[in-house]
């Protein structure tokens, strides 16, 4: 292994991009080794290393299948390289459904996202959903708390939305959810509560004219009628010239500057670390804890600087502890 986690954690600490690709990769890996290190990477860009929270804006997409995500994010990295002043670099974490035959990502999405394969301050990369009901297996989250430590921007695209996919809260900074005028979407996130996780409501496909005109106005009248924050509904066309995405790009900049980010990433990673606990102890592990409350409470005594590995270890030798009691 020519790097090791901890080198890689450090380059990416100091905002070295190529060390972006041997990072995934050894997140990715599931070998007792990789484990180790992928321990040892976390450490190097946790908020306790960094001396606060990573600086990159974590932006969760998502939608139902066909609602012009990957499109909507060509246009988005098209802006965000080349607009400006500042120019951004950009992660993009395309989660692809799995394989059933080999466990890994189909790879879909990562090719329908126009970019420059020259250009090095992008980075884009498939990664295999899992078995995970939250739509995000344990890479994924781990990479965007990873690559925000480097990139100005980091995207988790994900293969859908549902109430079994909503893990993309306890990741993500800002969450923009993209529907495509004339679905039915917004009833069917009235009935399914998919309407408490925006941040951004975003509309494609704007240049369908009144069919968008409408479909906003519905989501608009939906967020009134669950008395939800004042979420913006925006509708944008990515076909060129692209309309609305400067506005779609500037809402999720005044999301974030309106953040605790701090109080959002803590909690983020609280939840990520028992989630990870649960997935790999099962009930059995978790009633070793004394029960999610318990779990919680554990993890809520710990430095708060901490990386969901670390947290994990925790709880993993509290359970250890109480079984060998």
């Amino acid at each position: 292994m020519s790097d090791d986690g901890a080198a890689l954690g450090a380059r990416l600490r100091e905002r070295d991009l190529s060390a972006a690709p041997a990072a995934l990769n050894l997140l990715e890996s599931a070998t007792v080794q990789a484990r180790g290190q992928s321990a040892a990477l976390l450490r190097e860009v946790s908020p306790l290393a960094l001396g606060g929270e990573a600086p990159g804006h974590v932006i969760g997409i998502t939608g139902p299948p066909g609602a012009g995500k990957s499109t909507l994010l060509s246009a988005l990295l098209h802006a965000w390289r080349n607009g400006g002043p500042p120019t951004l670099t950009v992660a993009m974490l395309a989660v692809d459904p799995s394989s059933r035959r080999s466990g890994g990502a189909l790879l879909g999405d990562r090719a329908r996202i126009e970019f420059d394969a020259a250009d090095r301050g992008v980075l884009i990369r498939s990664t295999a959903a899992g078995e995970r009901l939250g739509g995000l297996a344990w890479p994924t989250r781990a990479a965007a708390h990873a690559l925000a430590a480097a990139f100005d921007v980091v995207v988790i695209e994900t293969v859908g939305v549902g109430q079994a996919e909503t893990e993309i809260v306890d990741v993500a900074d800002t969450v923009a959810v993209v529907v495509q005028p004339g679905s039915g979407d917004a009833l069917q996130f009235l009935k399914s509560g998919i309407m408490e996780i925006p941040d951004v409501l975003v509309v494609t496909k704007a240049d369908l004219g009144q069919l968008a005109v409408r479909t906003r106005r519905d989501l608009s009248a939906s967020l009134r009628s669950l008395g939800a924050r004042a979420t913006p509904v925006l509708a944008v066309s990515s076909l060129p010239p692209p309309e609305g995405i400067d506005e779609l790009i500037a809402a999720l900049a005044e999301h974030r500057a309106g953040l605790d980010l701090g109080a959002r990433r803590l909690q983020a990673r609280r939840t990520g670390a028992l989630a990870d606990f649960v997935a790999e102890h099962g009930s059995r592990g978790l009633r070793a804890l004394g029960g999610r409350h318990a779990a919680l409470e554990l993890l809520s005594a710990q430095e708060p600087g901490l990386d969901v590995a670390a947290l994990v270890a925790v709880l993993e030798q509290r359970s250890e502890a109480s079984d060998g009691a």
